[in-house]
């Protein structure tokens, strides 16, 4: 393991309550995917935060430079490269962007003087990648993680691995073109196996994307964690 002092730390737009004093009641904390930056996510937080007045949303840049853009076009960033796609690619980048993330959701809850049952993780495509791997790793559970358009990363390791089993709900599209609708029964059936209470949603017609229904989705399950 790095040193604390060794890991990056992450910035990134914020959204609601900002006095660390405060009038935050519930942490947020939104992992974009692949290319994109914290902006590409928190756009939703206007909307989840009709379920949740008094949270306190946060989106990370993700602590790499994104390595598929193509030259003289402006980079997003990454969690890991998926310049190779093989699970044991994807399953090291994981792992190495673990601790960056665990950092983050742990100096934010400070800030916020919020525990874990205050926190939920909004995943989009490699940010729900992450967001899974990290929230079912972590001593203390979360309060729920919602994963738009990801896949499970690790679903092998998983029972061995598990230590943290938060509520989930995860929506994807029958039209995805980048990660394959097949993956969410499958990524289902290993959380399930592994103790985790999990509820999937397929939304028809809908690509790589979020849709007003899965906004609507996810503030539900929101609200129910919260409750």
């Amino acid at each position: 393991m790095p040193e604390a002092s060794d890991i990056p730390s992450l910035v990134g737009p914020e959204f609601g309550p900002t006095d660390t004093s405060s009038d935050a009641q519930q942490l947020i904390i939104l992992c974009h995917g692949l290319g994109a930056d914290g902006f590409d996510l928190i756009g939703l937080a206007p909307y989840f935060a009709q379920v949740l007045p008094h949270a306190h949303f946060v989106s990370p840049n993700a602590p790499e430079i994104c390595d598929m853009v193509p030259p003289g076009m402006q980079s997003g960033y990454q969690w890991f490269s998926l310049l190779l796609r093989e699970e044991e690619n994807m399953l090291y980048g994981a792992r190495s962007a673990e601790p960056i993330l665990n950092k983050f959701i742990d100096d934010q809850l400070a800030k916020y003087n919020l525990s874990e049952d205050k926190l939920a993780l909004i995943g989009f495509s490699q940010g729900t990648m992450m967001s899974i791997f990290v929230g079912t790793r972590r001593e203390k559970p979360v309060a729920g993680i919602v994963g738009f358009s990801g896949r499970l990363i690790g679903k092998d390791e998983l029972a061995d691995e598990i230590t943290s089993r938060p509520p989930m709900v995860l929506i994807n599209g029958d039209q995805d073109e980048l990660v394959p609708v097949d993956q969410q029964p499958e990524a289902i059936e290993k959380l399930q196996a592994a103790g985790v209470t999990v509820e999937g949603h397929i939304r028809p017609g809908l690509g790589h994307s979020i849709d007003a229904e899965g906004i609507q989705i996810a503030c539900d399950f929101l609200k129910k964690i919260f409750a």
